[in-house]
């Protein structure tokens, strides 16, 4: 049996998920689905508070379908698994932070893996790119994520054109947060990692689930939806034992310890 391309390592609260598929960590059918399989137990483990991907080497984050499996039989329109692509694009309720630490080249359906993270730290010497035009084929996540992410005419020409562009580039537009050195990389993701599991689980996942749900919704829908407590996540918060420790360590000025419940 082959060994398995998605290395999984749990630290306290933070799980570290690593593609690691040899040469160019392209994602096929089996892949993807082990994907999902790892971010939906990520989702549902309760001591599990952050997730970090990356990729294995230094080349390559994730350049995304991988080609050679299509010509050898993966259709692109195959079983993904649970989440779709990747595992993290279509992963219902998801309501935990997802850093992506992009380490190499990150394009196709890479980027889309990455835009999938609510953080994005890169390496110096990381590129991006949306080479499927290239190929005959759209970048079916890319073109409904990145005009949102960045300003319209970069994502177009970044769609029309397939161009490359460097992590600094990619920092100036806004489609990553920051950028390190390919030595510290991981270590500026773990810390950022642990430093969001010491937060409140249970505020996160309101604030995943009140923007992802509002991105379709206008203002005063959804500030009705929130204050009359119809996203679930924000029921459960406000009858929450954290959301009293909150207001109680603010009063006793001290460090409120969170339990998510």
């Amino acid at each position: 049996m082959s060994e398995s391309p998605v290395k999984t390592e749990r630290r306290g609260h933070v799980l570290e998920v690593t593609l690691d598929r040899p040469k160019a960590n392209a994602i096929d059918l089996q892949t993807s689905r082990a994907l999902g399989e790892v971010f939906r137990d990520f989702r549902d483990d309760p001591e599990l508070r952050v997730a970090i991907i990356t990729g294995a080497g230094e080349k390559f984050f994730c350049p995304g379908w991988d080609l050679k499996a299509a010509a050898d039989g993966d259709a692109v329109d195959g079983d993904y698994g649970v989440g779709g692509f990747g595992g993290l694009q279509e992963l219902r309720g998801l309501n935990k932070p997802v850093i992506a630490a992009v380490n190499g080249i990150c394009c196709g359906g890479g980027l889309e893996w990455a835009l999938s993270a609510d953080i994005i730290l890169a390496a110096e010497h990381a590129t991006f790119a949306l080479p499927e035009i290239r190929s005959g084929t759209v970048a079916d996540a890319a073109s409904i994520k990145l005009p949102k992410r960045i300003p319209y005419h970069i994502a177009m020409e970044m769609l029309l054109t397939g161009r490359w562009i460097d992590a600094e580039e990619a920092a100036r537009w806004g489609m990553i947060n920051r950028i390190h050195s390919a030595e510290t990389l991981m270590e500026e993701a773990r810390a950022l990692a642990d430093h969001l599991a010491s937060g409140p689980p249970l505020v996160y996942a309101a604030l995943k689930e009140v923007v992802r749900e509002a991105e379709g919704m206008n203002f005063q829908d959804a500030m009705n939806r929130i204050t009359k407590r119809q996203f679930e996540t924000v029921d459960i918060l406000y009858d929450s034992e954290d959301q009293l420790e909150g207001a109680r360590a603010f009063a006793e000025k001290r460090d409120p310890v969170w339990k998510g419940r």
